[in-house]
């Protein structure tokens, strides 16, 4: 499993402190989003020279890790 601590990183100064690929300005969103609009892996290297696999998954594990983290509270009706 990849460890996404090693290819994300959250600093308030690199796009408003939002979750980028350590060393780009490639957000975890916007990764997370290129896959959900149904890019293949490939293209997104092909399109984006400086990631990895690695770094695609790195986004994966960490937006599982923020909605595992999530509470929901249910709101009655």
């Amino acid at each position: 499993m990849t460890e996404w601590k090693n290819h994300i990183s959250i600093d308030p100064s690199v796009m408003t402190g939002k979750p980028v690929v350590r060393g780009t300005r490639l957000t975890v969103e916007f990764i997370v989003d290129l896959l959900a609009q149904g890019m293949a892996e490939p293209e997104i290297l092909a399109n984006y020279p400086g990631l990895t696999g690695e770094d695609i998954r790195a986004c994966l594990a960490y937006a599982g890790d923020v909605l595992r983290a999530e509470m929901v509270y249910p709101i009655g009706v």
